[in-house]
């Protein structure tokens, strides 16, 4: 049980550190990086979670989508057209692997449509006015 726990804070810290780095490197995405610190500080240890919402990193990228499933449209614009550039890169670089190229493509349609249909797309104002109203109930 202890080594799940060592486990989840070393992937949480990794998920963490590059999602930083996204955060500040336009070609590397930050969300699934920090969704999974998220995801993985949660499991690991309540001190490591509160520690990590608290953050400016986290409010700022995933705090409207882990409390409300939204985003915004300009959020989705960036995610979708990062992930495209970056998956585009593997694609050109797989010429000699068809079958990598066919799951690169499966995955990118996956998370293009998950995006698109799964992903509530809210008005910049309606977001921001829905958070000052979570935050006045705070």
């Amino acid at each position: 049980m202890k080594l799940k726990k060592i486990l989840y804070v070393v992937l949480g810290c990794i998920g963490a550190g590059m999602g930083a780095l996204g955060a500040v490197l336009p070609l590397l995405p930050a969300f699934p990086f920090l969704l999974l610190a998220a995801f993985c500080f949660a499991r690991s240890s309540e001190r490591l979670n509160l520690w990590f919402t608290g953050t400016k990193l986290y409010k700022n990228n995933l705090e409207s989508y882990v409390k409300s499933r939204c985003m915004t449209r300009k959020t989705k614009v960036k995610i979708m057209v990062t992930v495209t550039l970056l998956m585009s890169v593997g694609f050109i670089m797989m010429d000699q692997v068809p079958v990598g190229r066919i799951v690169l493509a499966c995955v990118w349609v996956f998370h293009i449509l998950y995006f698109m249909l799964g992903v509530k797309t809210v008005k910049a104002e309606d977001f921001f006015r829905t958070q000052e109203i979570e935050y006045d109930r705070n």
